[in-house]
């Protein structure tokens, strides 16, 4: 068996040590992080025992125009008694063109003088050479690849030797269940990640052959080796570093990114389900002998009256304004002043009513109010405007 087509630069390649669970699953993540396209390949079987009837011919059209993915890399591999391989891969990229030369190199129909079908030489042949692709792939620190058969064949898969099947050849070393070429088979069927599905379709003259699907997870051959210190030298851990370092790193990023918001998140749904205490210090007010008001959301405090619950008390009779809450934020908001009225009942000026000041400033609109200790004064009017200074802190 010669795979000598595979790539000038690779030699064939036998099966290595199993991967780890997390090498497999690494390999998994480089494909899907550079795309996923493929390596596909369309096993024909050119005896008569497999006749493209319309179904068979459907089905196989299906699978060229609905299952192919743009970037697919295709091989069509026709096989009997010998292996037919080209080594023409067709790039896919879906387009009408592409699906016409797929369709074009499948040979139909059957070749009626041939009768023999080794099969096992077509699972050996074409497993070797897809795991050889992607071991180019992993030597030359590329993306490993996806891998899909289409076996389109009376014979059956997997057998133990060729000597179960009636087609294969007398003359072939997979009769011979100790052989070398049977060796090296069961050695790939076991250690590569093959996962089948079938779907039996009987031809014209009432025979049934298969179209199964083989899919292999993007996978390589370990192969590691002692080294000098005590010390071992692999090809798969060095490979997945190179390949995953950048967006293990942009992975972490986005993690710290995510978790900074969702706690900031937290933080301020905690912050708008937790009540406020607020703290007031009058001007002759002795130490612990404060006023202390709990501010829920969308709450608020009066400043002077006498009927609210809740109120900062200040000179006179009427309600100056309020320290309202809403979400996380504090407001300082004065009620509008009624207008003077003339004797023909005409708005004529603005009274002078009671005032609130912040920072030194009376305070005629909503107020935003920043830090968490503040001071208002509500002077009183009926003493010539003497100043009343009030303390307030705000506990979160």
């Amino acid at each position: 068996m010669n795979l000598t087509k595979l790539s000038e630069t690779c030699s064939n390649v036998t099966t290595g040590q199993p991967l780890k669970p997390w090498q497999q699953q690494g390999l998994e993540l480089v494909a899907l992080l550079q795309g996923r396209d493929r390596d596909v390949v369309l096993a024909m079987d050119l005896t008569e025992s497999v006749d493209f009837n319309a179904e068979g011919r459907i089905r196989l059209s299906q699978i060229v125009q609905d299952s192919l993915e743009k970037g697919d890399t295709v091989y069509v591999v026709p096989f009997a008694s010998e292996v037919d391989f080209q080594d023409k891969a067709i790039a896919f990229q879906g387009r009408k063109e592409d699906i016409q030369k797929i369709l074009d190199a499948i040979p139909l129909p059957p070749d009626l003088k041939l009768r023999n079908t080794d099969i096992l030489k077509g699972e050996l042949y074409i497993y070797q050479y897809l795991a050889g692709l992607n071991q180019c792939r992993l030597e030359a620190g590329r993306k490993i690849k996806p891998q899909s058969v289409v076996w389109i064949t009376d014979a059956p898969l997997g057998t133990n030797s060729g000597a179960d099947w009636i087609e294969t050849p007398a003359d072939s070393p997979f009769r011979d269940e100790n052989s070398s070429e049977s060796q090296a088979r069961r050695d790939w069927l076991n250690i590569l990640p093959l996962k089948e599905r079938s779907r039996e379709i009987v031809t014209g003259n009432g025979e049934v052959y298969k179209l199964s699907v083989v899919d292999i997870p993007p996978t390589v051959q370990e192969f590691c080796t002692p080294a000098p210190g005590g010390k071992e030298t692999c090809l798969v851990t060095p490979y997945l570093i190179g390949q995953l370092w950048l967006p293990a790193i942009l992975a972490a990023i986005l993690a710290a990114i995510l978790v900074a918001i969702l706690g900031l998140g937290f933080k301020e749904l905690w912050g708008r389900r937790k009540k406020w205490t607020v703290v007031v210090k009058y001007p002759e007010t002795e130490p612990g002998e404060e006023e202390e008001f709990l501010l829920a959301v969308n709450r608020r405090i009066d400043i002077g009256g006498y009927d609210s619950i809740d109120r900062i008390e200040c000179a006179g009779e009427e309600v100056r304004g309020y320290l309202e809450r809403k979400g996380n934020r504090l407001f300082l908001v004065t009620l509008p002043k009624d207008p003077a009225i003339d004797d023909n009942g005409e708005e004529v000026t603005k009274q002078e009513g009671p005032a609130i000041y912040y920072n030194g400033k009376e305070v005629t609109k909503r107020e935003p109010i920043s830090g968490d200790t503040i001071s208002i004064n509500c002077p009183d009017p009926s003493k010539s405007n003497r100043d009343f200074e009030i303390d307030i802190k705000i506990e979160k």
